[in-house]
Formats: C-alpha cells, structure tokens, sequence
C-alpha cells in the first residue's frame, strides 16, 4: 500500500514546480530576445519536452557564461550557459562599451577559425562595433590565433577578439579577448586581457539591455592578405637565416586551421614544406579522425607519428586547432612507443615529448644563439628553466598558468625574450606575438633539429646533455576530467582540509595555498613537487609532479630510471589523496 504523501511531500512539490515556472519563464524571455531562428528553435524544442527536460533546460540557464582564461568558451547551444548569437552579440556590446568607457581608439579586429559558429560570431562582433561607431578589421579567412594576436598589434587595434575553443571538443566554441598598446601598456599590447580588465568587461557586458536595442552596422572591413604575408615574414625571420636547413618533418594540424600558414613559413625560412597528414590536413570543424583535437590526449597524434614512419622523418610536428600550441614527438630507440597514443601508429620508437621537455631544449637553443633578456615559465612548469638561466647568469620569471601571466612576466624589470608552459604553450618571438604561437615554436624546433643532424645529433641527445648538467628534472601530470564541475571544488576544498604531509616519504617542507589569488596548492620538499589546481579551460583537475634525480658519473639513462620510478611512486600518492 503507497504512503499517504506528507505536509513535507506537499511542500517540495509546490517548490519544484514554482522553480519550474520560474525556469520556464526565464527561457521565454531569453526566447523573446534571442535574434537566432535556429537557437530560438533548439530552446522552444527544450521548452516543449518539459517536464522531462527540465534538468537540460535548469543546465542551460544555470547562469552565464563567465570570462575565464581570456574570454568566453561553452558549448554550442540555445541559452546564456553555451556560445550562441545572443551570447556573442551581449559579449560583443559589452566589450565595445568597455573600450568606448576606456577612450580606446582604434578599430576591433577580429579572428576566427573553422569551428561551427565561427565566422558568423565574428561578424557579428564587428556588426555590433561598427554598430556603434567604431571600426572593425575582419580576419580574411580562418587563421590561427597567433596571427590576430599579431594583428591587434601590427595595426594598432584598441583590442581583438578570437572566435576559437582551441583544442576543446567539437561541440565547443569561445571568444578570446586581446587588448592593444594603450590599454594593454608595453607589456600587455596584443596579449590576452588579466584583471581588471575581465571583471571591467564581464560588468559591461552584464549592463547590455534588450539585445533588440543592440544597433548593427556591416560587417566591417576585410583585412587584405598581405597581413598574413606580414606575419609569415616575420615568423620565418624568428631563426638564423644561416643555420641549417636539411630536414624532413611530418606535420599535423588536426583538423585545424594552421597548415596554411606553417607550410608557408617553413618555405619563406627555407625549409622543405612538412609532409601533412592527408585526412587531417583540411579544417574541419566535426574533427573526425580524433576522439579529442588535443595533441597530449591519448591517441591524436597516431596519423602524424604514421605518417613519420611512412616518410622517413627527422621530426614529427603537431599543431591544436589553433595552432597556438605545438607538439613534438621525436625518434627514441629506447621508446616502447609514443607516450599518448594508442594503436599501431603508438609503436616503433617514438615518442611525444612533454611540454617541458620542448620548453627548456627551446630556451637552451635560444641561449645558445646568444639571446639576452628574461626567460620566464609558470609555477606549474618544470623548475628546469630556473636552474639554467640561475647557471647562466640569465633573469628568470615564474608566473601563474597562462600566458596572459608568462608575456607580464617581470613587470618590466628586463625585456621578456622567451616564455613557455608545459602545456605545449611557447613563446619564442614576444616582439612578433606577444601570446603563445606554435607557428614560430615550430620553426625554432626544426631550426634546432636541423642543426642538431647536421652534427649527427638529435633532440634527444640535447636533453641528455642538460639531464648530465642540471640533473634529471622529470615531470608528469595527473588529469581528471569531470562531468560536474563541484566534484572539482569538492577534492580542492578536501586537498586543503587533509593536506599531505609527506612526498615519497619526506615530509612536505614547503605548502603553499595561493587563494584568494588562484585556487592553487603547491606542495614540494627535496625529492618531489606538486602542484594541484583546477584546469581555467576543461572541465578537468590537474595535479602536476616533479622529481628531480642527479646524474652520477655521467650514467643519465640511470638517473632517468630512478626518476621514472620515483615519480609512479609520487603519481600514486597524489592520486590517493585526490581520492581519484
């Protein structure tokens, strides 16, 4: 026999459905003001399935999206929580009304790449700056990111915007912020906006009023190419016009829009044109030959290292979408295969390198040639950099995660030359792309290779000299991406309530909570350092280990041994107290 319901059952009914009207009526008014046929379609279809659709429709209202690392990134839908048109045209106004507050002259220029909704969010963002009275550049075409981080700087735009999610899945879209030199100041002029900038923009933006009252102009100028010509020029000019040359490389942009631009800048610096991975060498938003268009995930880059076996190549190159980052995977005789992938394409002796790896062989390259000035890298990067440049009398920098930090690095106390994070971010020229650009990463990676063969050497060999040097600084990351965003403030919060006390069984010598600041906890003692905070791009934790194992007479493959083994060890740990 059913319970009789009681005055509490009667109560949470009457709650549940005073919520559900509230939500239906929030998605009306969002429907009224929504200036997109298809979303306004995609929502009145969420509206109709109710109640059943509820838990969908309360996710899709559950509040807006907020600027996070640069800008906007959600996925693709009907309502203020994903990117959509009424989205990006509140995000446009507001930004506009920011810069009109600010007295910013100078046009918006604007940038977008291949995803879904990318070209038609960029013109709407210049419909709504030239709507309001301010010149706006439009990209000629998909491009990545480091050429309109370029182009806010070369044509001296108050700001620009990025229609891009990077390496996010295919279902996401975004809207990265840059200023230019008079908001940005020297320092800041084409990079990624920091606070307060964000909180400026994000208060603006939450001011705009109906969207119907948003005035539209066209869609502003289309930039010519010689702008991408520009920047080529001045990528293949970031090597030494009389290094070496001879070298065969395999290429991937994952679907991406960067293959364009780096076969032409490797062919103005000289180098033969990468062989491309045929089924991924056109943009395509759908990326269907990767589960994940991230090179560090498990089997993205099994074509490319393909493709390396087929041709014989010296090096194995891999752009994101973006291409504002740059993998490299390398022959290792000693490799049982490609660290991140799976399947046949993971066998034959080669690896990916870590982000670190590629961050110092690129800083020690640059040092190498000679150049002067700061080197600077992230607190959860390897503390390689800062033995070498403390070793070469060089000025270093650590930063927080990002390069909207890295290129603000020093604050101005010298010339910032090189910066770089572990993931796969670098930063070989900032007086050409003052961001993370894996077009001149790539041509500082083949310059080195190349010079490296022409001495019968490889990358590898270079990362045994500074492991002979320096000691083995081995790194790894422990990732876990989630489903619920509060399961990550949840292990954060229980991080910092049970905070380990002990590293590989010595105890913790320095713990460090850098809140309200970020919400990062470092841990760190003679044998290990930690570094546990929420991703600011995915829905992922990340816990970043460092070993550091001295090299005793001149043995590195021992040294690299002890490290492996000691950093399982410290990957077991943490996992434990992550409870993961």
């Amino acid at each position: 026999m059913a319970a009789e319901p009681t005055d509490l059952d009667e109560t949470r009914d009457r709650d549940d459905a005073r919520g559900l009207d509230d939500l239906r009526d929030r998605a009306r008014r969002w429907l009224d003001d929504d200036p997109d046929p298809a979303s306004r379609d995609e929502l009145q279809a969420v509206l109709d399935g109710l109640p059943g659709s509820a838990p969908e429709l309360a996710d899709r209202f559950a509040g807006p999206l907020t600027f996070g690392t640069a800008g906007l990134r959600g996925p693709l839908r009907a309502g203020p929580n994903g990117m959509n048109l009424a989205v990006v045209t509140q995000a446009a106004a507001g930004l506009v009304a920011w810069l009109a507050a600010q007295d910013a002259t100078g046009p918006l220029v604007v940038g977008y790449d291949a995803r879904h909704g990318s070209r038609e969010f960029a013109e709407r963002t210049a419909q709504v700056a030239t709507g309001a009275g301010r010149a706006a550049l439009l990209l000629p075409r998909p491009l990545p990111t480091p050429v309109l981080a370029y182009a806010v700087r070369q044509l001296d735009a108050a700001a620009g915007v990025m229609v891009t999610a990077s390496h996010n899945p295919p279902q996401d879209n975004g809207y990265k912020v840059y200023l230019g030199a008079q908001l940005g100041g020297e320092l800041g002029a084409g990079a990624q906006i920091v606070p307060p900038a964000d909180t400026g923009i994000e208060a603006a933006i939450r001011a705009v009023g109906p969207l119907a009252d948003v005035p539209l102009g066209p869609a502003g100028q289309v930039v010519g190419d010689d702008l991408v010509v520009s920047y080529v020029d001045r990528a293949a000019a970031v090597v030494d016009p009389a290094g070496a040359r001879r070298l065969k490389v395999a290429y991937t942009p994952l679907h991406g829009v960067g293959a364009a631009v780096l076969t032409a800048a490797f062919a103005r610096a000289g180098f033969g044109i990468p062989g491309v991975v045929p089924d991924q060498a056109v943009p395509d938003p759908d990326f269907p030959t990767v589960s994940f268009p991230n090179p560090e995930e498990p089997g993205a880059i099994d074509r490319l290292v393909g493709l390396a076996r087929r041709t014989d190549a010296d090096l194995a190159i891999a752009n994101d979408p973006d291409a504002d980052r740059c993998a490299v995977a390398v022959r290792d005789g000693g490799a049982a295969g490609v660290a991140g992938t799976t399947g046949a394409n993971g066998s034959g002796g080669w690896r990916m390198l870590r982000g670190d790896e590629v961050g110092v062989l690129l800083a020690d390259h640059l040092m190498r040639r000679g150049v002067q000035g700061l080197y600077a890298t992230t607190i959860v990067s390897s503390s390689l950099l800062r033995a070498m440049c403390a070793a070469r009398g060089l000025p270093y920098d650590e930063t927080l995660t990002g390069f909207k930090w890295i290129v603000r690095a020093g604050g101005g106390s010298a010339p910032l030359v090189y910066g770089y994070e572990e993931a796969l971010g670098y930063c070989v020229a900032p007086e050409h792309v003052r961001d993370k650009d894996g077009i001149t990463a790539a041509l500082t990676v083949a310059e080195l290779a190349a010079g490296l063969k022409a001495q019968g050497r490889t990358l590898t060999d270079r990362l045994d000299e500074l492991a002979a040097e320096f000691g083995v600084h081995h790194t790894d990351q422990l990732s876990v991406r989630v489903d619920d965003l509060r399961i990550i403030a949840d292990t954060m919060a229980r991080v910092r309530a049970a905070t380990p006390t002990t590293l590989l069984g010595q105890p913790v010598t320095e713990a460090r909570d850098l809140l309200p600041e970020a919400d990062v906890v470092i841990l760190r003692n003679e044998a290990a350092r930690v570094v546990i905070r929420p991703s600011g791009t995915e829905p992922k934790l990340k816990a970043y280990l460092e070993v550091v194992e001295p090299v005793a007479d001149g043995d590195v493959p021992a040294a690299r041994s002890r490290a492996a083994a000691a950093l399982a060890a410290l990957r077991a740990e943490i996992a434990a107290a992550l409870g993961v």
